[in-house]
This record gives structure tokens, C-alpha cells and sequence, in this order.
């Protein structure tokens, strides 16, 4: 394991980094993980060197004809930066790599990884606007190159991220929220370029909002009603919250969207049912809100709910949260120590973990029924589903949880990608922890 590593790109330019705030000096650390015909490596931690390489084609252009490593785009970075180390920051950068023109050099930014910005943006102002603005997430978006990392928080000022492509743990910057905030009941959504953590301080509910734009967190922002425990998902740009709770413990079943482009919060139209510690998802480009506790005799709720934001209306779908009740059983809330419903959508099709019998389940949309697929990764470990992370990350499954005792562990990430297979897990990462996952989210940009 290589502990706290330095960025690919060479640190030659302390002046390019001072200049700026910790944004572009984003620290993180490399895992390399072996796993050979899917066993899991040891739990020995060997350090080594560890060279990562991207390389990327272009049949229409022949100057990206050959394919081009980071080593090579940083070092077309680093020549460019030398230049101007003479010129001045006020040189003309519109080329942003000499040798190819401002075409070509955006078309490889938008195809380098989104963890080489940081350090990208510290060459000049032409490279630091075009990150920090958002412009090269938008023409990524346009181009369709997204990348899709987890970000999760196993302590409770601490988050960060994992890439699972080049499987790299990343740190954030440290929250510095005050210590109402810190014990409070918290939420997590990734939307756009965004992460908001949803918690309380002393008199109110509070947004933590952190960017990926600039590497720093910010608070101010507030929802139409704000609330905690309720469901939500996210859908590029934007993002829907439905139930929860408020100020005074009611039980809500108002929704509000929220468009991370304009930072704007609208009210929708309410729920059927009130609900609390629910979960979202959205699916075939509508949301929907699944499972929960509700009512005033606050009973487990087996319902799910469809929004269609075309209609802007709420229609009630029996028996779609994946929880288990016994036919002979009544449906009442005695389960207030369970986490919410634990599903991800993975090409409009929606799992769920069934963490008592350590299960993977899919949902039947023609039938509405769970069918159980298979088993969940052996050492995914939970507290009634406390603990577990199980997240869609693009194309695949995500699980994030791992082994604990006497309070040291491992956090383990998982992936896999759903066929007519029962699933087989792939260890993307590991590292030593000593607690659970407490909030998660994924983002896609």
C-alpha cells in the first residue's frame, strides 16, 4: 500500500501551486490490488512503485493518431508551463499545449482522468479557468466521457473519494462544520460537480456543500423545508429529496428538486404517503421513492412511490420496497435500528442488498416482485444494513464495507457489473479503517 503518495504529474512548480489555495495540490493515496482468478490478495501491505497510464486514440485527428499516456500530455503540460515560467502568467494561453493548438489540447483534457486536474489547473489561467469554471465537465458531458468515482465518509469530519477506474483513494479537504453538525443525523447526494452533506447545527437543519470546481466546502444553502431522513437520488444536474423529517420530528411528505447548475431549490408536488428514512432512485428518467416508516403509528411502509416529471404527479406502487414480512405477520414498525432500504439502479434495471441473508435481489418491473440473483461480496459486513454501502457506479455495482473487530478493520470496495450471471465481485480496493461507512454517494461528471 503507498501511503499519501505525491500527484502523477511532477511537483516542480511550488510557486503555480502556492499561488492558488490546496485545490491544486489534491493529495491522495494508490491502493494497487492483485486479485488472480478472483481470489483476494493477502492482508500483508507490500509498497511499491506503482505507474499508471491512460492512453487514448483519435482516428480523425492524426496528431492524437498515437496514443497519448499522461506521462506525454504532462510533459507537453510541463513544456508549456516552462514557457510561460519566462512570459509571465499574463502570456498568451489560448494554445494551452503549444505543439497541438487549443483544439486539440481541449479534446485531451476532456479525455485525461478528472484526478489529474488539480494539477493541470497550476500551469496557467487558461487551464485553471477551464476547470474551475466548468467548462471541460460540460464538454465532457457533451462528448459523453463521464467518470464515475464513490465518495464516502468512514469518519465524521473526513470524506473521500475512490476512483475506480485507475482504483485510487483520494482525500478531501476537512469539513469544519461546528459539533451539533458533527453528532447530528446526516445525509450525503452527489449532484453535477457537487457533494452536499445534509445535517443539523443548534437551531436548524444546515447544507454542507462541497465542489469539485474549487476542492472546498462551503454552507449557506438551504431547502424550501428542510429535513433529514429522507430519500433522494440524483439525475445529472439535478437532484429530488422526498420525506423525511423537519425541525420538530414530523414526518414529511413534501419533495423538493434541486439544480446544482443554478443552485436553485423548487417545491414539487406532495407524496401519496408521509415518509421517513425512505431511499430514491431514479429509473427510466423518472424518481422514485421506496420503502420507509410512515404514519402516525410510524409503521414500516412496503409501498413505493413513482414521480413523473413530465406530469409532475405521484402515482403509489404496491409492495416495491425489498424488505421481507412474513405473510403471517403484521407490518408493523418495530425496526427503527434498520437502515434504510439499500437498492441502486444499474441500466434502468433496480437491486437491492438484502444484508440478513447476505443477498443480492432485482426487481421484476412487469411482475412487480424481487428475485434474488445471488450472494453479496462474503466480507461485506453490516449492523441491520448500517455500515454498507451499495451504490450504482455507472455501469456496475458498488459495495463498500468490509470486516471489524475490536475496532480495527478494512474497508473494502466491489464492483459488479450485472448480467444473467449470478453476480462475481471484483475487489477494486482495500484499506485499513477502524469504522464503518457513515454516508456514501456517487458522482458521475
Amino acid at each position: 500500500m503507498l501511503e499519501h503518495r505525491s500527484c502523477l504529474v511532477s511537483r516542480n512548480y511550488p510557486r503555480a501551486c502556492e499561488r492558488e489555495s490546496n485545490w491544486a495540490c489534491m493529495s491522495f493515496r494508490v491502493d494497487k490490488i492483485d486479485v488472480h482468478h478472483g481470489k483476494r490478495p493477502l492482508e500483508k501491505d507490500d509498497e511499491e512503485e506503482v505507474i499508471i497510464r491512460k492512453s487514448f486514440k483519435n482516428s480523425d485527428d492524426e496528431l492524437l493518431d498515437t496514443a497519448l499516456t499522461l506521462g506525454s500530455i504532462s510533459k507537453a503540460l510541463v513544456e508549456t508551463a516552462g514557457n510561460q515560467q519566462y512570459a509571465g502568467d499574463n502570456s498568451d494561453s489560448s494554445s494551452l499545449i503549444h505543439n497541438i493548438g487549443r483544439d486539440n489540447s481541449i479534446s485531451c483534457l476532456i479525455r485525461c482522468s478528472r484526478s489529474d486536474y488539480g494539477a493541470i489547473a497550476s500551469l496557467n489561467r487558461e487551464f485553471r479557468s477551464l476547470i474551475r469554471n466548468g467548462e471541460i465537465y460540460r464538454l465532457r458531458k457533451q462528448y459523453g466521457v463521464v467518470e464515475h468515482w464513490v465518495y464516502f465518509s468512514c469518519q465524521l469530519l473526513e470524506w473521500e473519494a475512490f476512483d475506480p477506474i485507475r482504483r485510487r483513494w483520494m482525500h478531501l479537504p476537512t469539513m469544519i462544520p461546528n459539533e451539533c453538525f458533527l453528532f447530528s443525523d446526516k445525509e450525503s447526494l452527489a449532484v453535477g460537480t457537487e457533494l452536499l452533506v445534509f445535517g443539523r447545527e443548534v437551531l436548524s437543519h444546515v447544507i454542507y456543500r462541497y465542489s469539485l470546481l474549487t476542492n472546498t466546502w462551503s454552507s449557506g444553502m438551504s431547502m424550501n423545508a428542510p429535513r433529514c431522513l429522507f430519500g433522494s437520488a440524483s439525475l445529472g444536474e439535478i437532484a429530488i429529496l422526498a420525506g423525511g423529517c423537519d425541525s420538530q420530528g414530523n414526518i414529511l411528505s413534501s419533495a423538493e428538486l434541486y439544480n446544482s447548475e443554478f443552485g436553485t431549490w423548487r417545491t414539487l408536488p406532495s407524496m401519496n404517503k408521509p415518509r421517513k428514512m425512505c431511499s430514491g432512485v431514479f429509473m427510466d428518467r423518472k424518481f422514485y421513492v421506496i420503502g420507509g416508516i410512515g404514519g402516525s403509528e410510524s409503521k414500516l411502509l412496503t409501498c413505493g412511490e413513482e414521480y413523473d416529471m413530465e406530469t409532475e404527479t405521484w402515482t403509489e406502487i404496491p409492495n416495491m420496497s425489498p424488505v421481507r414480512i412474513g405473510a403471517d405477520r403484521e407490518v408493523v414498525m418495530l425496526v427503527t435500528s434498520e437502515a434504510p432500504p439499500l437498492i441502486a439502479v444499474v441500466n434502468n434495471e433496480l437491486y437491492a442488498a438484502d444484508c440478513a441473508d447476505m443477498e443480492v435481489r432485482k426487481y421484476d418491473k412487469n411482475n412487480r416482485v424481487w428475485v434474488t440473483v445471488g450472494m453479496l461480496p462474503e466480507r461485506a459486513a453490516s449492523m441491520n444494513g448500517w455500515g454498507l454501502a451499495f451504490r450504482a457506479c455507472g455501469d456496475r455495482l458498488i459495495v463498500i464495507g468490509g470486516p471489524r473487530a475490536m475496532g480495527e478493520g478494512f474497508i473494502e470496495v466491489n464492483s459488479w457489473v450485472p448480467s444473467e450471471s449470478p453476480p462475481q465481485w471484483d475487489l477494486l480496493g482495500r484499506k485499513q479503517s477502524g469504522s464503518f461507512v457513515y454516508n456514501c454517494a456517487v458522482m458521475g461528471c
